[in-house]
């Protein structure tokens, strides 16, 4: 079985997280120029490892083994959320080079391709990377698409960035077994558990929503109680409204948000005449999302009637939850309980993954490693470097054993 370099893979992590460095974590925002220059950098090292790199015209890098297959590919994302942790996709990508590099040396010319897929984390459109590898970006998605923090059209990064032009790299399903990706949890089900991997079974939905209520602005001072359209203490209301009921309806891993809330005008002497709320809720069982879903319609049309503001549900966003591939997830449990015996267990992911858009195109899996104190999307995001070596040595060995299965 093929032996990973541990000093090798942790000085590229390390190497890595110096684009964009903040503080302990990274800041290295999808087509930013220490994006840009990582995903350069990334390209070289694949060459360095025998691949053929490629950077597309939506910025994923793809580094193949030369020849036509059969090939595993492994990667995650390399850009990162503002100022958040060094490990977040950039473990994934490494990981897939370091067992690229571990497989070759053991058995030869290798089987493994390598991929760094472009915006992930969402600062232009959900997985735009994996969506357009995976055919299911359109060219009018992508003229519409905008930063959703500073307002830049995708198509004027792309161009700054040097992508504009090139052809959009499209996967060949005959050409692989499947796609692996190693991530950091993200939470604290691992090490609260005291365990040190987790084989994914699945890859939670996220059903996102706009909630508005209308109201009547008016002076704060002025305006009698009684006749009052605070349309900020109506969305309050319902908040706490959503707290109480989806308790009730929730499964065992349910999670639920509400992310924003803006108030119109937002001064301190003006009735809010708006109020506005971005709420999601996560969920693995499609059942369960439905039952969630009606809950929240009921509550926005009990609010609507109760009055005195009106109240409207927009759907933003329904994600599809995936299944991993069954025989993926025995590799990789296979391969855990030979490095770590009894350490792992099956979980789902509560966040999305590339391997999600993967799996709609090839078989897919997905392993964890754990998160320190559940934190991530913050620069204090870290796991032991003992973890992340065990994890990609387990990749490695699940690899090998899916390439020669």
């Amino acid at each position: 079985m093929p032996t990973i370099d541990a000093e090798r893979l942790l000085g590229d992590l390390r190497r890595l997280a110096e684009f964009g460095r903040y503080r302990s974590g990274v800041h290295r925002p999808t087509y930013s120029a220490e994006d840009v220059a990582a995903r350069q950098w990334l390209a070289e090292r694949m060459a360095e490892a025998g691949l053929e790199p490629t950077i597309d015209g939506i910025g994923n890098v793809i580094g193949r083994r030369p020849g036509a297959g059969p090939r595993l590919l492994i990667g995650s994302h390399s850009e990162s959320q503002n100022h958040a942790g060094w490990l977040d996709g950039a473990l994934g990508v490494i990981y897939g080079l370091e067992v690229a590099r571990a497989i070759q040396a053991e058995s030869g010319p290798g089987a493994v391709d390598v991929v760094s897929f472009a915006d992930e984390e969402g600062h232009y459109g959900a997985f735009t990377g994996s969506r357009s590898f995976c055919g299911l970006l359109e060219e009018a998605e992508i003229d519409a698409l905008a930063n959703r923090y500073d307002g830049t059209p995708l198509r004027s990064a792309l161009e700054r960035a040097g992508y504009a032009g090139r052809p959009r790299e499209q996967i060949e399903p005959e050409r692989y077994r499947g796609f692996l990706e190693a991530h950091i949890e993200q939470g604290d089900y691992l090490e609260s558990s005291g365990l040190r991997l987790g084989i994914v079974t699945s890859i939670v939905a996220i059903w996102q929503y706009r909630i508005v209520f209308e109201g009547a602005q008016n002076h704060a001072g002025t305006t009698r109680m009684a006749i009052r359209k605070d349309a900020g203490l109506a969305l309050v209301r319902l908040a706490a409204a959503l707290d109480k009921r989806f308790p009730e309806v929730a499964g065992e891993r349910t999670v639920w948000t509400t992310g924003r809330i803006t108030l119109e005008p937002g001064a301190p002497s003006i009735i809010p005449g708006q109020a506005e709320m971005l709420f999601q809720f996560r969920d693995v069982d499609p059942d369960r999302l439905s039952l969630l879903e009606r809950a929240l319609e009921e509550l926005v049309a009990e609010a609507d009637a109760a009055g005195p503001c009106r109240c409207r549900l927009e759907a933003l966003s329904r994600s599809v939850p995936k299944l991993m591939d069954r025989r993926f997830q025995d590799a990789l449990e296979q391969a855990a309980e030979r490095h770590a015996p009894g350490q792992h267990m099956r979980m789902p992911s509560a966040a999305g993954h590339d391997a999600q858009i993967l799996a709609q195109r090839v078989p897919a899996g997905m392993l964890f490693v754990p998160s320190i104190g559940g934190i991530s999307h913050h620069w204090s995001e870290n796991t032991k470097d003992e973890d992340i070596v065990l994890g990609c040595q387990v990749m490695a060995s699940a690899a090998a054993a899916i390439l020669q299965a």
